[in-house]
């Protein structure tokens, strides 16, 4: 029974933790609010800033039924929010943009070899 519970905490967390850390994200792009620039602007700049969202959404679509190559992708995502974003120059930017990614990732990896579906298929 406990080794059941730890596969399905081990199967729901990387998927909640995308949610959570995809919805914190999306609180970035309010910025491009309140600018006096036209509304239709604004919109248009709240959805450019919504792009990363779009992807690990994506991302976490194809974790949800491929969970070896979502977990690959999140490394990659992480990589390329370290280096787009420059989080590498400050600790504090990369332990809140980059590392969850990395963490997002190396669970849905875990989650493929010990996870739900792993005790599963014999």
């Amino acid at each position: 029974m406990e080794n059941e519970t730890f596969r399905k905490v081990l199967y729901w967390l990387p998927r909640g933790l995308t949610i959570i850390f995809a919805l914190f994200l999306s609180l970035f792009a309010l910025d491009s609010f309140g600018e006096g620039s036209p509304f239709l602007y604004q919109l248009a700049g709240f959805l450019i800033h919504l792009m990363p969202i779009y992807i690990l959404i994506i991302f976490l679509w194809i974790a949800w039924k491929w969970e070896l190559i979502g977990g690959i992708l999140f490394f990659a995502a992480g990589l390329f929010f370290t280096i787009f974003f420059d989080t590498y120059e400050h600790i504090i930017n990369f332990l809140v943009i980059s590392l969850p990614v990395f963490i997002i990732g190396a669970l849905f990896i875990l989650s493929k070899y010990y996870g739900r579906r792993a005790g599963k298929k014999k």
